[in-house]
């Protein structure tokens, strides 16, 4: 069994529905399937999801939603009309909408966003499904609560909970296609709960997980994942086989294929992923594996992310100082803020933030606050910092990987903040200005992949 996940710009439109249908037919090992809201059909367009959320801020603010009410129904309609279906499917999907867009006197305005966002997932498999029988086939919208994805009662948050495995275990029973729309599932008391960020994608590893499936497959609109961002080097090596953990990496450290905690599931269970192009499916994709033979490459991947900051204290002495670090982050704690990394020297530490959440009033708490409870010597915050990370398993057996790196950044007069690798050896982090990122990432990429511009 497979279980198929398609994103946004896959159901975008009649066409590309008619593209993912095609997909599934096409193997008899796609028996679950689970889709995404509508997304971009171009540049310009405004995704079904950005829409609702739209729709139900401008409710909860006392607003007229109507207009963007009608252009999320016209959506649908569109895609229902090119596909053919009948006039009594696309009146029964537009109540059914209507109902989801309907705020309830009094109701939670958190909870509504989650009731809002979530039609989009929700209308969208039910055309899937009228779709496949149209064309012949046995197939059927299962909604989560009905399966059983029981999930925590967070907002905007939602965490499987561990019966949920057993209860969707018993969809692989049902006959025919099992279409289930993404990210949302239910508390036990039948409150409706959205996922985080990358929400479908956490649908379909939990999925992939509770039914065993020999394969989890993501259709999106790339060939595969490569080794960079496309957008900054003109066709990249691709990836064909990568493991979790260089994925992980990778998706923490900017890359946008997946959100960093989407894969869990599917990782938990050791459920291979491939990713591939639902406008070219005969592409191999990219394989996510738990562990990998081959390292042709020690560098697997590179990636970057903006956005930082550090805050650099020193202390004579510092590393005699029980509890110093302790101390420290607690600190940052009691200012609700987390860390990323810690990098530190004998009498010196720094922590690296995001800088969105460390604002002027708060970094000049924290600034007088070390000085005032630690006592320390030099505390410095160094603003608009970016992370470069080079990802690979093959850098645990290879000598030399952070001397070529360093090298090729010096090259390209690239000054270093920072350098920090973990103990598992699969990353190694390089801390440099904002305006330098773009500069470092292509240095690495020539460095470690110059075959691929032969």
């Amino acid at each position: 069994m497979k279980v198929a996940k398609f994103g946004g710009t896959s159901l975008a439109s009649a066409e590309q529905i008619k593209k993912v249908c095609a997909i599934i037919r096409s193997d008899a090992e796609r028996r679950v399937i689970v889709v995404s809201a509508p997304g971009k059909r171009f540049k310009e367009d405004i995704k079904v999801t950005d829409l609702l959320i739209m729709y139900a801020e401008k409710m909860l603010s006392g607003g007229n939603a109507s207009e963007i009410q009608d252009a999320i129904f016209q959506r649908y309609i569109d895609i229902a009309e090119d596909l053919g279906l009948s006039q009594e499917i696309m009146e029964q999907l537009k109540a059914d909408l209507a109902e989801a867009l309907t705020i309830k006197h009094g109701a939670d305005p958190s909870r509504f966003l989650d009731q809002a966002k979530a039609a989009g997932e929700d209308t969208c498999a039910k055309l899937v499904a009228h779709y496949l029988r149209n064309l012949g086939v046995e197939a059927h919208y299962v909604n989560p609560f009905e399966a059983g994805l029981f999930v925590t009662d967070e907002a905007g948050n939602a965490q499987v909970l561990p019966e949920a495995y057993e209860n969707l275990r018993t969809l692989q029973d049902r006959k025919g296609i099992v279409v289930f729309p993404g990210f949302f599932g239910y508390t036990k008391e039948g409150v409706l709960v959205t996922f985080s960020r990358g929400g479908s994608d956490i649908t379909g590893s939990i999925l992939a997980a509770a039914l065993k499936a020999d394969m989890y497959e993501n259709f999106t609109d790339v060939d595969s994942v490569y080794v960079v961002n496309p957008s900054l080097v003109e066709k990249p090596k691709e990836i064909s086989v990568i493991t979790y953990r260089e994925m992980r990496e990778l998706s923490y450290s900017g890359f946008s294929v997946f959100h960093e905690e989407a894969l869990l599931p599917a990782y938990q269970a050791g459920i291979p992923v491939c990713i591939k192009n639902t406008n070219n499916p005969s592409a191999p994709g990219t394989i996510i594996v738990s562990e990998r033979e081959s390292y042709e490459n020690r560098v697997a991947g590179i990636a970057s992310d903006k956005g930082f900051c550090s805050i650099y204290v020193s202390k004579y002495l510092m590393n005699r100082e029980v509890g110093f670090g302790r101390k420290l982050l607690q600190i940052l704690e009691e200012e609700g803020l987390s860390y990323e990394h810690t990098p530190s020297g004998i009498d010196n530490i720094s922590v690296i933030l995001r800088k969105k959440d460390f604002t002027e009033e708060i970094q000049a708490r924290v600034v007088q606050r070390i000085q005032r409870e630690l006592h320390a010597e030099d505390v410095v915050v160094e603003q608009d910092l970016a992370l470069v990370m080079i990802v690979g398993e093959g850098m645990r057996r290879s000598v030399g990987t952070s001397a070529r790196a360093t090298s090729a950044l010096a090259k390209a007069k690239v000054n270093l903040e920072m350098i920090n690798q973990g103990s598992s050896e699969v990353s190694m982090m390089f801390g440099v200005k904002e305006v330098d990122a773009d500069r470092a990432v292509l240095a690495l990429y020539h460095e470690f992949f110059a075959e691929a511009l032969v």
